[in-house]
């Protein structure tokens, strides 16, 4: 079909905005939006669809479009470039969310959308990644969010060439879609990363980036920036407690400016946690909510003593309340949601809620928790002694 006026013009203006050869459906509507060009309805149909929300300008041979990538094409490159993301990215709000912590510190730095990197750490389950999402709720800011591996390698990060409708396409990556959106880029369990996690070092300094494959430099949009969360500060785990997290680049760490450190909520914002979740799933009990915090932070003490090595999180406290509306049993909600652990652990953890359940208060139980200790230890001790009467009994013999 030969295309009008009109019609040459909206192809004219998209290419001239966009650089490329194919533009996605949210691409369109923000020209639209700014009445830059009447709605092209015409162009969001099959017959230029070349992905999902992805379309191909309709232009003549001799229009090609040489400006995006200037190297001669082959049969190996990309026939054109397209968005791995069409939607807005911008998070849910959970009704249920609390707000504890650095969420205040994190919201303000979002808020601003300034490019100041972000390093949160803490134990599992206390609420990093929900802190930062919701932050970005709340500002209604665009997020990204990169589950990293160790397996996790530029391709994955800044793009590659992918198989699609018959064609070699170059599909951007995580990290050059938020680049180009101003999103906030979350780097989720980062300190999982090996070397390869040193591509991104020109984006921690706020500057653009090459990405060779394509011939194109990338400059970050205005609100772009990069949070980064993990269990360790980035120096492993010597204590073998969070298996598989690497020691990361020192010049890489230098790169984010400030570290947050996050821990559990207080006992009050805790309790206000699990009932505000008992009560949305339709299960409200504060008696409940307050025992399961008590149990959580005899836990987490013992855990700190190093008197067990498992602990109960923030999170696995909501999976119990959730558990809890779904089989209508503490008791069972409690089992279930500490099946994960060893056996040895988990009846210790079920004996303790028990003891919880029935009125203890956690100094009463940790102080007879530390009674038990001392008293074993004077038992070994004695035995000890005994042994050694023993041994000189035999010797004089």
């Amino acid at each position: 079909m030969e295309l009008n006026e009109t019609q040459k013009s909206v192809v004219d203006v998209l290419y001239k905005t966009y650089k490329s050869d194919t533009v996605t459906r949210s691409q369109i509507n923000d020209l639209v939006k700014s009445k830059k060009i009447a709605n092209p309805s015409w162009l969001k149909s099959d017959k230029y669809k070349v992905g999902r929300g992805v379309y191909k300008l309709p232009m003549g041979d001799d229009e090609v479009a040489t400006e995006i990538v200037d190297t001669q094409k082959s049969e190996s490159q990309a026939a054109y470039v397209v968005s791995s993301l069409t939607d807005n990215v911008v998070p849910a709000k959970d009704k249920d969310f609390v707000t504890f912590g650095n969420f205040a510190d994190v919201k303000n730095v979002i808020t601003s959308k300034k490019f100041y990197p972000i390093f949160i750490t803490g134990l599992s389950g206390n609420g990093k990644t929900l802190a930062v999402t919701q932050a970005c709720a709340v500002a209604k800011r665009e997020m990204i969010r990169v589950n990293i591996t160790i397996e996790t390698d530029e391709d994955d990060l800044l793009g590659g060439y992918r198989l699609r409708d018959g064609q070699t396409v170059w599909q951007n990556g995580p990290v050059i879609e938020a680049m180009e959106r101003g999103a906030v880029l979350l780097l989720d369990e980062i300190d999982l990363a090996s070397n390869k996690i040193m591509c991104l070092q020109p984006i921690l300094e706020g500057s653009g980036i090459y990405v060779k494959k394509i011939n194109k430099f990338v400059q970050p949009k205005h609100g772009f920036n990069v949070i980064a969360t993990a269990n360790t500060k980035g120096q492993g785990s010597d204590d073998g407690k969070f298996i598989g997290t690497n020691v990361l680049n020192e010049a890489f760490l230098e790169r984010f400016p400030i570290t947050f450190e996050q821990q559990y909520p207080a006992a009050k914002t805790e309790q206000k946690i699990v009932a505000t979740k008992l009560k949305s799933a339709g299960k409200s009990d504060d008696k409940f909510a307050t025992n399961l915090v008590t149990w959580a932070d005899v836990i987490r003490k013992t855990f700190k003593d190093g008197g067990v090595d498992e602990i109960i999180s923030t999170r696995r406290l909501v999976h119990i309340a959730e558990a809890y509306a779904i089989f209508k049993s503490k008791m069972k909600a409690i089992e279930v949601c500490t099946n994960r652990f060893d056996d040895s652990t988990k009846t210790s953890f079920v004996d303790l809620y028990t003891k919880v359940d029935s009125g203890a208060s956690a100094e009463s139980i940790l102080a007879d928790k530390k009674a038990a200790e001392e008293a074993e230890i004077l038992s070994e001790e004695k035995q000890d002694s005994n042994d050694s009467e023993e041994d000189e009994d035999t010797f004089e013999v």
